[in-house]
Order: C-alpha cells, then sequence, then structure tokens
C-alpha cells in the first residue's frame, strides 16, 4: 500500500473493509426503519464508525436519529451523508441502505489520509429523507455550517451525474362541516365531502395555467361513513412540487387558495396543515461533479453522456445544496427496467450489482474528497467559498 498514493490508500481501506460495510447493508436492509424511527439503523453505523476510531456523537443536533462522526482536524470539511430511512410497506425500496453504506464506505477510506491532505471527514447520519427532512433540521440546527463540501451517493438502476429533483412541500388537508341526513334534512347539512370535491376541481382547472414543472398530487384518506349521513369531516394529503424554490412558492399559493375556495363555496371549516420541511430544489456543483465522474469511471462504471440520465423525484439534499456546494449522484444496481419505489427493487438491495454499488460508489465519493483536498485551486476555491458564507452569516440587518 503506497502512502505517496492516497486513492490507492484508500482503494486499499475498501478491499480490507468491503466485507464489513457489505454486511453493513444487508443489516439496513434486513431491519428497515421509517423516518425519525431509524434507532437501530443509527446504531448499526455509529457503532462500526466508533470502532474505527471516529468520534462521534449520538442524537446530534438534537435528533433522536442522528449522529455526527468526526476523523482529522484539517481546515478543509467534507461532509459525507448517511441516508438509512426506509419505506412503509416496502423496506428499503429506495436503496437507503446502500447510500449509508456507502457514506460509510467513503467515511472509512478517508479517516486515515485525513489529517495528510488537511482534510476534516464528517459522517453525519441523516434520517428522515422520505418523509419530514432529516437534512433540513440538520442544516438549520448548524450540522453544515464548518462544511465546504457535501456529497452522497443515491441507489438507482443505473449510474447518474447531475441529476437534479424537485422542490416539494406537503399538507394534510381538512373539512369540518356538519352532519345531516342525507334525505330528510340535508338542507342543515355542511358537505365537507363537497368541499373537497370543488377544491380538487379547482386544482384540476388550473393545471392549464400551472407554472412549468409544477406538479400536485394527492389522496384522499378519509370522508363520510354512510350514504345517507352528510359528511361532516374530509382528510387528504397532498404534495406540491416545482422546479425551483421559488415556484414552489408560487404554486402552493395557488394550490392554497384551491382549498380556500372548497370552504367557501361550501361553509365548511379548512384547516391545512404543512408536513416536515419543505424541500428545494438540487443544485449540484458541477466542479465537484466532474471529480466524481472521473473518479467513478475510473472504477469502470459507464456514466450517460446526458446530464439529466435520471430525474430525482425530490430530496432534503436540495437544501443543503443552496447552502454547501454539493453532490448527489447515482450509483447503479445493474437492475434493468426495475423502477425505485417499488417491492422489486427493494429484492435488488442486497444482490451482487447493489453491494457492488456500495464498495464503488463509497471509493468513488472518497477519491472525489482526496482530488478537492490536493488540487490547490479546487481547495482554494471551497475555502473561500466557505468564509464567504460565515461573512454573510455574521452580517446583521439594519434594523
Amino acid at each position: 500500500m503506497s502512502q505517496h498514493d492516497p486513492r490507492e490508500h484508500a482503494r486499499a481501506v475498501v478491499t480490507r473493509r468491503q466485507d464489513e460495510v457489505i454486511a453493513l447493508s444487508h443489516s439496513l436492509h434486513a431491519e428497515p426503519e421509517l423516518a425519525y424511527e431509524e434507532h437501530k439503523s443509527a446504531r448499526k453505523i455509529a457503532d462500526l464508525v466508533e470502532r474505527s476510531g471516529f468520534d462521534v456523537r449520538r442524537g446530534a443536533y438534537g435528533l433522536d436519529t442522528a449522529f455526527e462522526a468526526v476523523a482529522g482536524s484539517g481546515d478543509l470539511v467534507v461532509a459525507v451523508t448517511a441516508e438509512y430511512d426506509a419505506l412503509p410497506g416496502i423496506g428499503h425500496a429506495c436503496g437507503h441502505n446502500v447510500n449509508g453504506a456507502a457514506a460509510v464506505t467513503a467515511a472509512l477510506a478517508l479517516a486515515p489520509l485525513a489529517d495528510d491532505l488537511g482534510l476534516t471527514v464528517k459522517l453525519l447520519g441523516t434520517p428522515a429523507e422520505e418523509y419530514g427532512g432529516g437534512k433540513v433540521d440538520l442544516l438549520d440546527r448548524g450540522a453544515f455550517d464548518d462544511v465546504a463540501a457535501a456529497m452522497m451517493v443515491h441507489a438507482a438502476p443505473a449510474d447518474g451525474v447531475g441529476m437534479t429533483s424537485l422542490a416539494i412541500g406537503s399538507w394534510k388537508v381538512s373539512y369540518t362541516g356538519r352532519a345531516a341526513h342525507a334525505a330528510a334534512m340535508p338542507h342543515r347539512g355542511i358537505n365537507a365531502a363537497d368541499a373537497m370535491l370543488v377544491a380538487q376541481v379547482a386544482i384540476s382547472a388550473y393545471r392549464q395555467q400551472m407554472i412549468p414543472g409544477g406538479v400536485v398530487h394527492g389522496v384522499v384518506t378519509g370522508g363520510g361513513e354512510a350514504p345517507n349521513v352528510i359528511p361532516a369531516h374530509v382528510s387528504a394529503d397532498y404534495d406540491c412540487r416545482a422546479a425551483t424554490a421559488e415556484d414552489l412558492a408560487e404554486l402552493q399559493s395557488r394550490i392554497r387558495a384551491c382549498f380556500e375556495a372548497g370552504a367557501l363555496a361550501t361553509g365548511a371549516e379548512l384547516a391545512l396543515e404543512a408536513v416536515g420541511n419543505d424541500y428545494a430544489d438540487l443544485r449540484q456543483d458541477l466542479a465537484i461533479t466532474g471529480l466524481y465522474r472521473k473518479a467513478v469511471t475510473d472504477l469502470g462504471r459507464r456514466i450517460p453522456d446526458s446530464p439529466d440520465t435520471m430525474r430525482a423525484g425530490s430530496t432534503d439534499m436540495g437544501n443543503v445544496s443552496h447552502v454547501v456546494p454539493t453532490i448527489h449522484p447515482s450509483i447503479g444496481y445493474d437492475c434493468g427496467d426495475t423502477i425505485m419505489h417499488n417491492p422489486e427493487f427493494t429484492r435488488y438491495g442486497t444482490s451482487a450489482g447493489a453491494d457492488r454499488a456500495v464498495l464503488d460508489g463509497g471509493l468513488a465519493m472518497a477519491w472525489t474528497a482526496i482530488a478537492l483536498a490536493t488540487d490547490d485551486d479546487h481547495r482554494a476555491a471551497l475555502l473561500t467559498r466557505l468564509a464567504d458564507r460565515r461573512n454573510a452569516a455574521r452580517v446583521t440587518p439594519a434594523a
């Protein structure tokens, strides 16, 4: 193992630890946990890196299922984010067992090199990507304040770089009316189902003029018990998505008006509650993306020429990318036409292709971080951007 070639040093670490990180991926897959409930998953990862010499803080930044694991003391802080939450009913159909294990692989590969490269490696355990937005919580609470670059890989059917995502905001919507006999005294009732119907018609009518890239989708979760009773309560879950955070705000304003129209038309009372954090659109850093592309192709993986080969739904890594130079490439399983968020994708999560994604994704991130640390121009640019960000945060607005 050459001390003079940090890439080969990192590769040797991954080769030596590959059985451990693959076992971690399989263990996460075998015990899927939902958003903000990932106690076992967070503990498994934290235990492994703590045994490997990382300084680990569990329950970091006030989140029970988050952690922060640090190695090195250099001025260039690189955060690798580990996801590990699953989906209701279908487990790791988004591949977060691979995401988390690949992040650990990268951190383990970088840790022995960190001080020599002037790096601080920060492995962040980030809960609740599927629902709630743990990275937004961590961002708001200072986890990324000292971070010059952030990265993760995301499991997918195929490799890709430069993928985009939509900004998203989620709502719980309910109408409360007044029950009445549907035949004898319908005029004494206030029909909550009609209020939802008016809102849905208004949303459908708005689609023709909807902002480009806007998407609205929802499902009625409750309403009405018997056909001869005017429904007094109706509930629904709705998501709004848009190409940018700014477009999302505009779209949400219009969709809110549609729900208000339902209340106005029927006399029902509207309650509209935001669920979790809004996710911003993903803005990947072109320079770091180029370094990752070289790293992953050096490992023999093929990246399609088109930067938008894969469009993500939405991710809380988008919020991080608005503050910190960020990459979020996809790492493929080689699973054909299988789609994510499908039970078939869950079954591929412990395949040989998924195991290779853990190792290649982790090593490619490690090589990317090494390139950032050893290239004077990249390093200086990141540290300058970090200093500018800190200076801007210190500015106190005039009263």
